[in-house]
């Protein structure tokens, strides 16, 4: 067995990940769209925040413990909605959900998730999020929200940023399914990759667990490629909000957000929190960065003195990355590449081990720019640039 503790940072996960997972999954996920530009963007964007390095200060009792629309949480980061999350690895959305539930951050399940909103909620005991993405057919949406409801999810998460599909040129170059098609090119990287094969063989899990069998008329693989491409709605606006809130009464999340007249326009619908998102550099390529959007996104809320909480997620590799975010105003940040190579390099464990790189590396930082509460760090813990 892996000793876990020589993996020290995320990258050490990617790289382990890499080696174990189909190619196909693996630039589902660690790829952007058209040039990858604003995908690389995310990233190194982060790193030209430095720090300002404080010393002689009392560095014990130190606790990254907060709040995200009022629920307590180990340190301010969940678990983003990712597709596919159950073809990184075999059952990876129960694996991640149990790993969060432990942790004590929050998981969101992803509609087009592998496992279903069911099969969570059976393997877990604590509340979910729910992400929705705005489909043609209302009365399968009314169904999903109705199921998120029973399951006992505490939050919707609704993504605004996919009405149309974003040109990610790895996906159609290896012609991206779910399951893999047994194409002679598929076929051979899958023999390079037993441990994975060996896990799915033992699931049932292979396909979109919330539509088949739940959308009319999608009872199999070949049917659910022709309703997926017809079902994202372009149609989607700010008046769609108000639908889904008549028929969903918890906490609403809006990602997707990067220009602040959307901040604005999203605090009018009574959110309870956004997410500053360009979906992981996966949609509009030549987009900023998030954690570049984020600041002006604050502010224009900040004139408003509008309650409702900002989040942000892309580009997030380590603990800095989440101290950063908090520095610049997100009360909350989501972790999804990040997870997911932890999932797809050890399953569970991995999770669990990417979970405690990032809040040790967002605990010492904290430390050593002169703070032991996470609640109490500033924009002051940056150097002006």
């Amino acid at each position: 067995m892996t000793n876990l503790a020589k993996i020290t940072c995320i990258e050490d996960l990617r790289r382990i990940y890499k080696f174990k997972v189909p190619r196909m999954f693996y630039d589902y996920c660690d790829s952007g769209s058209y040039t990858e530009s604003t995908y690389r963007a995310n990233i190194d964007d982060f790193q030209a925040l430095k720090f300002r390095q404080r010393v002689a200060v009392n560095m014990e009792g130190r606790s990254t413990q907060t709040k995200m629309i009022g629920e307590t949480v180990s340190m301010p980061v969940a678990i983003a909605p990712t597709g596919l999350t159950g073809m990184q690895r075999a059952d990876g959305e129960i694996l991640a959900a149990k790993a969060a539930e432990h942790f004590g951050i929050p998981f969101t399940l992803s509609t087009m998730s592998i496992c279903s909103i069911e099969d969570v909620a059976a393997n877990t005991s604590r509340p979910f999020w729910f992400q929705l993405y705005m489909m043609r057919d209302r009365e399968f949406m009314e169904n999903l929200i109705q199921r998120a409801k029973l399951a006992g999810c505490s939050a919707l998460v609704v993504t605004l940023d996919l009405q149309v599909l974003g040109q990610r040129h790895k996906d159609i170059k290896n012609g991206l399914s779910t399951p893999p098609k047994p194409t002679l090119m598929n076929l051979l990287n899958l023999a390079l990759k037993p441990e994975w094969c060996w896990h799915m063989m033992q699931t049932k899990r292979r396909t979109f667990g919330n539509i088949v069998g739940h959308a009319k008329n999608v009872s199999d693989v070949s049917s659910l490629a022709t309703w997926t491409a017809e079902q994202f709605d372009p149609r989607l606006n700010w008046g769609d909000i108000e639908w889904i809130k008549g028929r969903w009464d918890g906490k609403l999340i809006l990602k997707g957000i990067m220009d602040a007249e959307d901040a604005v326009l999203a605090a009018q619908t009574g959110a309870d929190a956004i997410i500053v998102s360009n979906h992981g550099g996966r949609q509009l390529d030549g987009a900023p960065s998030s954690i570049a959007a984020l600041p002006a996104i604050v502010e224009a809320l900040d004139k408003i003195n509008s309650p409702m909480e900002v989040w942000m997620d892309g580009g997030i590799r380590s603990g800095q990355d989440v101290l950063r975010a908090r520095a610049l105003g997100a009360q909350g940040t989501m972790i999804g590449r990040a997870f997911l190579y932890g999932l797809g390099a050890y399953g569970q464990e991995g999770v669990t081990r990417a979970l405690e790189i990032i809040q040790k590396e967002l605990e010492t930082s904290m430390a050593f720019c002169g703070h032991t509460q996470i609640d109490q760090v500033t924009r002051d813990i940056l150097l002006k640039v």
